[in-house]
């Protein structure tokens, strides 16, 4: 089943996000991680597109959305998502965040419960408050994460397809992994080739990332956090959050790093599978 690519204008930007099976009969919404795209779920809404209706947005500042000089706060974010549900007529949905939007979920349901009927948060990072010190050790981490690799510049799209075979998130390097990194990387107006995603919005969302806690109150919403392997919530302390604030928690581990979609997809796909089906078959209450 292949996706519909559709631009939505609001009022600040245009959002672009694509679309699977429109006439199912529940509403999922796909989130990426920094520096990614909507087409990272194409493995899971083939594997789920029967059953319902998928729609991935690409973030703004990535991929085919708009990439203003600023403006990527949370609340930036999660206004940009409110114009798409209500574009979609969608009164709620089960929604799944990955990396830094899995630390953007658990804020928009503080401030909006009634939007979502689960939660699936996928290897979140920096979920509590960070240390405004950490700060100084940022020009280290851009140069570090595997998701930044990417950006550029590169002489030639060859030069980049390199760099890409060597990081995380395209170990095994898939034909659908092959068309994740296509997907990412435009030629620039000098030649060269980079990152659709862009530098403005990567100091926008760390530092976004790095200030704001992602739980503050309690949560009911049936929520299922997956811990892959590798990923970056390994540890009891890590978890401790997530079993404080999340009272209807469940926590799956999976083969895999931080991107089990890209590496490990047909067990993260089973993953997510099983939970959804659970919930459709026996509805939890969430009051």
């Amino acid at each position: 089943m292949s996706p519909t690519r559709k631009t939505l204008e609001l009022e600040s930007i245009a959002l672009s996000y694509l679309e699977w099976n429109p006439d199912g009969e529940q509403s999922l919404l796909l989130l990426h991680g920094l520096a990614d795209h909507a087409l990272v779920w194409t493995r899971l809404a083939e594997y789920l597109g029967d059953r319902y209706h998928i729609v991935a947005p690409d973030m703004r500042g990535h991929g085919d959305s708009d990439k203003p000089d600023r403006g990527y706060s949370f609340e930036d974010a999660i206004a940009d998502l409110e114009g798409l549900l209500r574009h979609l007529n969608w009164s709620n949905c089960h929604a799944l965040g990955h990396s830094w939007t899995g630390k953007l979920l658990p804020i928009w349901a503080t401030k909006r419960p009634e939007r979502f009927r689960s939660l699936i948060l996928v290897d979140p990072i920096f979920i509590t408050k960070m240390p405004g010190v950490l700060k100084l050790t940022l020009p280290i981490v851009y140069r570090k994460l595997d998701s930044l690799k990417c950006m550029g510049p590169f002489e030639s799209f060859e030069a980049a397809e390199s760099r890409a075979k060597e990081l995380s998130q395209f170990a095994g390097w898939s034909e659908s992994q092959r068309q994740v990194f296509r997907e990412a990387v435009e030629a620039k107006p000098d030649g060269k080739w980079g990152s659709k995603f862009t530098v403005a919005a990567r100091n926008g969302v760390f530092e976004e990332v790095m200030k704001v806690p992602g739980l503050t109150e309690a949560i009911a919403i049936p929520t299922l956090l997956i811990q892959p392997e590798r990923g970056v919530n390994r540890t009891d302390w890590q978890l401790k959050p997530y079993q404080n604030y999340l009272k209807n928690l469940q926590i799956r581990q999976v083969p895999g790093n931080h991107w089990p979609f890209l590496v490990e997809p047909e067990s993260f796909n089973r993953t997510v599978a099983e939970f959804l089906d659970r919930l459709i078959q026996t509805p939890v209450s969430t009051v």
